[in-house]
Protein backbone atom coordinates (compact mmCIF):
# COMPACT_ATOMS: atom_id res chain seq x y z
CA UNK A 1 0.00 0.00 0.00
CA UNK A 2 1.38 3.37 -1.00
CA UNK A 3 1.84 5.89 1.71
CA UNK A 4 -0.51 9.07 1.53
CA UNK A 5 0.79 12.11 0.27
CA UNK A 6 2.08 14.58 2.69
CA UNK A 7 -0.29 17.55 2.49
CA UNK A 8 0.69 21.19 2.51
CA UNK A 9 0.28 21.83 6.26
CA UNK A 10 1.72 18.42 7.21
CA UNK A 11 5.02 19.99 5.16
CA UNK A 12 4.40 23.11 6.94
CA UNK A 13 4.35 22.00 10.15
CA UNK A 14 7.87 20.70 9.95
CA UNK A 15 9.38 23.38 7.94
CA UNK A 16 8.20 25.53 11.04
CA UNK A 17 9.62 23.15 13.64
CA UNK A 18 13.34 23.74 12.08
CA UNK A 19 14.94 26.58 13.65
CA UNK A 20 16.26 27.75 10.18
CA UNK A 21 12.68 27.50 8.51
CA UNK A 22 11.33 30.42 10.64
CA UNK A 23 14.81 32.44 10.49
CA UNK A 24 14.36 32.19 6.79
CA UNK A 25 10.65 33.86 7.42
CA UNK A 26 11.70 36.39 9.52
CA UNK A 27 14.54 37.29 6.71
CA UNK A 28 12.26 37.04 4.37
CA UNK A 29 10.19 39.73 6.11
CA UNK A 30 13.07 41.94 7.29
CA UNK A 31 14.46 42.60 3.54
CA UNK A 32 11.26 43.01 1.79
CA UNK A 33 10.77 45.96 4.80
CA UNK A 34 14.27 47.31 3.85
CA UNK A 35 13.68 46.88 -0.37
CA UNK A 36 10.22 49.20 0.44
CA UNK A 37 11.99 51.44 3.04
CA UNK A 38 14.84 52.25 0.62
CA UNK A 39 12.90 52.46 -2.85
CA UNK A 40 11.41 55.06 -1.03
CA UNK A 41 8.23 54.42 -1.89
CA UNK A 42 6.77 55.57 1.25
CA UNK A 43 7.22 58.87 2.59
CA UNK A 44 9.29 59.56 5.24
CA UNK A 45 6.68 61.32 7.81
CA UNK A 46 3.94 58.55 6.95
CA UNK A 47 3.44 56.90 10.26
CA UNK A 48 3.40 53.21 8.35
CA UNK A 49 7.16 54.52 7.52
CA UNK A 50 8.04 54.50 10.92
CA UNK A 51 6.20 51.42 12.32
CA UNK A 52 8.07 49.44 9.33
CA UNK A 53 11.19 50.90 10.41
CA UNK A 54 10.38 49.48 13.83
CA UNK A 55 9.42 45.93 12.49
CA UNK A 56 12.80 45.54 10.19
CA UNK A 57 14.80 46.55 13.49
CA UNK A 58 12.43 43.76 15.90
CA UNK A 59 12.87 41.34 13.11
CA UNK A 60 17.09 41.91 13.19
CA UNK A 61 17.17 41.20 16.59
CA UNK A 62 14.94 38.43 17.16
CA UNK A 63 16.97 36.80 13.72
CA UNK A 64 19.89 36.83 15.86
CA UNK A 65 18.46 35.48 18.74
CA UNK A 66 17.52 32.18 16.87
CA UNK A 67 21.05 31.91 16.24
CA UNK A 68 22.11 30.70 19.78
CA UNK A 69 24.29 27.83 20.16
CA UNK A 70 24.32 27.48 16.45
CA UNK A 71 28.40 27.66 16.23
CA UNK A 72 28.09 24.61 17.38
CA UNK A 73 27.31 22.62 14.61
CA UNK A 74 30.08 24.36 13.02
CA UNK A 75 32.24 23.20 15.58
CA UNK A 76 30.77 19.59 14.62
CA UNK A 77 31.64 19.58 11.57
CA UNK A 78 35.60 20.69 11.86
CA UNK A 79 35.94 18.01 14.27
CA UNK A 80 34.55 15.06 12.03
CA UNK A 81 35.91 16.57 8.83
CA UNK A 82 37.53 14.06 6.96
CA UNK A 83 39.68 15.84 4.56
CA UNK A 84 42.49 14.38 1.91
CA UNK A 85 44.16 17.38 0.38
CA UNK A 86 45.84 20.68 1.85
CA UNK A 87 43.65 22.89 0.33
CA UNK A 88 40.34 21.10 1.08
CA UNK A 89 41.53 20.80 5.35
CA UNK A 90 42.16 25.18 4.71
CA UNK A 91 39.27 26.10 2.93
CA UNK A 92 36.93 23.95 5.34
CA UNK A 93 38.75 25.87 8.19
CA UNK A 94 38.04 29.05 6.41
CA UNK A 95 34.22 28.16 5.52
CA UNK A 96 33.41 26.56 8.86
CA UNK A 97 35.66 28.57 11.33
CA UNK A 98 34.48 31.70 9.53
CA UNK A 99 31.04 30.76 9.88
CA UNK A 100 31.78 29.26 13.55
CA UNK A 101 33.13 32.65 14.97
CA UNK A 102 30.67 35.01 12.97
CA UNK A 103 27.37 32.86 14.89
CA UNK A 104 29.57 32.63 18.43
CA UNK A 105 29.73 36.17 18.28
CA UNK A 106 26.64 37.00 17.18
CA UNK A 107 25.16 35.52 20.43
CA UNK A 108 27.02 38.70 21.87
CA UNK A 109 25.96 41.10 19.25
CA UNK A 110 21.93 40.29 20.09
CA UNK A 111 23.19 40.67 23.97
CA UNK A 112 24.17 43.95 23.25
CA UNK A 113 21.18 45.19 21.42
CA UNK A 114 18.66 43.67 23.86
CA UNK A 115 20.77 45.75 26.63
CA UNK A 116 22.47 43.28 28.78
CA UNK A 117 25.87 43.92 27.24
CA UNK A 118 26.94 47.52 27.37
CA UNK A 119 26.31 49.50 23.80
CA UNK A 120 30.10 50.91 23.26
CA UNK A 121 31.12 47.59 22.61
CA UNK A 122 28.56 46.85 19.70
CA UNK A 123 30.55 48.51 17.41
CA UNK A 124 33.70 46.55 18.10
CA UNK A 125 31.37 42.89 18.15
CA UNK A 126 29.45 43.65 14.90
CA UNK A 127 32.83 44.49 12.97
CA UNK A 128 34.75 41.03 14.41
CA UNK A 129 30.89 39.56 13.38
CA UNK A 130 31.10 40.81 9.88
CA UNK A 131 34.78 40.01 9.22
CA UNK A 132 33.98 36.22 10.50
CA UNK A 133 31.14 35.97 8.06
CA UNK A 134 33.14 37.24 4.80
CA UNK A 135 36.03 35.37 5.41
CA UNK A 136 33.74 32.48 6.29
CA UNK A 137 31.58 33.03 2.58
CA UNK A 138 35.19 32.60 0.73
CA UNK A 139 35.88 29.21 2.21
CA UNK A 140 32.51 28.35 1.28
CA UNK A 141 32.29 29.66 -2.23
CA UNK A 142 35.89 28.06 -3.22
CA UNK A 143 34.45 25.13 -1.81
CA UNK A 144 31.51 24.64 -3.67
CA UNK A 145 33.03 25.79 -7.06
CA UNK A 146 35.05 22.65 -6.00
CA UNK A 147 32.17 20.94 -5.63
CA UNK A 148 30.37 22.07 -8.57
CA UNK A 149 33.80 20.74 -10.97
CA UNK A 150 33.15 17.20 -9.13
CA UNK A 151 30.03 17.39 -10.28
CA UNK A 152 30.03 18.30 -13.24
CA UNK A 153 32.85 15.45 -13.98
CA UNK A 154 30.13 12.75 -12.57
CA UNK A 155 27.65 14.10 -14.70
CA UNK A 156 29.99 13.91 -18.39
CA UNK A 157 30.91 10.33 -16.88
CA UNK A 158 27.03 9.59 -16.30
CA UNK A 159 25.80 11.19 -19.97
CA UNK A 160 28.90 9.41 -21.67
CA UNK A 161 27.50 5.92 -19.93
CA UNK A 162 23.78 6.97 -21.45
CA UNK A 163 24.70 8.19 -24.90
CA UNK A 164 27.34 4.41 -25.29
CA UNK A 165 23.71 2.89 -24.06
CA UNK A 166 21.79 4.31 -26.37
CA UNK A 167 24.26 3.21 -29.42
CA UNK A 168 24.22 -0.34 -28.26
CA UNK A 169 20.37 -0.03 -27.75
CA UNK A 170 20.86 -1.20 -24.30
CA UNK A 171 18.22 -0.14 -21.22
CA UNK A 172 19.47 3.22 -19.47
CA UNK A 173 17.09 3.82 -17.44
CA UNK A 174 18.96 3.94 -14.43
CA UNK A 175 21.91 6.03 -15.75
CA UNK A 176 19.03 8.85 -16.80
CA UNK A 177 17.68 8.67 -13.33
CA UNK A 178 21.36 9.50 -11.88
CA UNK A 179 21.91 12.15 -14.51
CA UNK A 180 18.94 13.24 -13.30
CA UNK A 181 19.91 13.68 -9.87
CA UNK A 182 23.14 14.68 -10.88
CA UNK A 183 21.60 17.57 -12.68
CA UNK A 184 19.51 18.94 -9.50
CA UNK A 185 22.47 18.70 -7.67
CA UNK A 186 24.37 20.89 -9.76
CA UNK A 187 21.28 23.62 -9.56
CA UNK A 188 20.85 23.33 -6.19
CA UNK A 189 24.68 24.30 -5.40
CA UNK A 190 25.06 26.69 -8.65
CA UNK A 191 21.53 28.24 -6.44
CA UNK A 192 23.72 27.64 -2.92
CA UNK A 193 26.96 29.88 -4.74
CA UNK A 194 24.45 32.73 -5.58
CA UNK A 195 23.35 32.89 -2.25
CA UNK A 196 26.88 32.88 -0.89
CA UNK A 197 27.81 35.84 -3.25
CA UNK A 198 24.34 37.61 -1.97
CA UNK A 199 25.39 36.85 1.95
CA UNK A 200 29.08 37.58 1.35
CA UNK A 201 27.92 41.75 -0.36
CA UNK A 202 25.67 41.82 3.14
CA UNK A 203 28.83 41.40 5.04
CA UNK A 204 31.12 43.31 3.17
CA UNK A 205 28.83 46.45 3.25
CA UNK A 206 28.97 45.88 7.07
CA UNK A 207 32.62 46.16 6.84
CA UNK A 208 32.59 49.02 5.01
CA UNK A 209 29.76 50.28 7.23
CA UNK A 210 27.24 50.79 4.21
CA UNK A 211 29.42 53.23 2.69
CA UNK A 212 30.22 52.53 -1.15
CA UNK A 213 28.71 52.17 -4.28
CA UNK A 214 27.90 48.30 -4.10
CA UNK A 215 26.74 49.02 -0.29
CA UNK A 216 23.82 50.78 -1.38
CA UNK A 217 20.85 49.84 0.85
CA UNK A 218 18.85 49.02 -1.87
CA UNK A 219 21.19 46.40 -3.34
CA UNK A 220 21.96 45.03 -0.02
CA UNK A 221 18.30 44.56 0.58
CA UNK A 222 17.95 43.00 -2.63
CA UNK A 223 20.60 40.61 -2.22
CA UNK A 224 19.34 39.58 1.37
CA UNK A 225 15.80 38.65 0.39
CA UNK A 226 17.26 36.76 -3.10
CA UNK A 227 19.72 35.15 -0.38
CA UNK A 228 16.25 34.55 1.77
CA UNK A 229 14.47 33.01 -1.25
CA UNK A 230 16.83 30.96 -2.36
CA UNK A 231 17.62 29.18 1.70
CA UNK A 232 13.85 28.94 2.11
CA UNK A 233 13.15 26.76 -1.47
CA UNK A 234 16.80 24.66 0.14
CA UNK A 235 15.18 24.04 3.28
CA UNK A 236 11.69 23.97 1.95
CA UNK A 237 12.90 20.90 -0.21
CA UNK A 238 14.79 18.78 2.34
CA UNK A 239 11.41 18.99 5.28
Amino acid sequence: MKPKPRGFLNHLEAYLAKRDGVDKLLKISRYASKIILASSILPETLTLTTRLKSFESSVGISRKAFRLGKFVQDVNVLRDASLDTTEERILTIVAYGGEGLYYFVEQFVWLGKSGLIDAKYLKNLQKISAWAEFIGYIGSISLKFRDLKAIGEAEGRFEASVEIAMLRGDVYEKESKELGKLREKKLLKKLSIVQDFADGLMAFADIRDGKGVISSPLLIAFAGLLSALISTQKNWASC
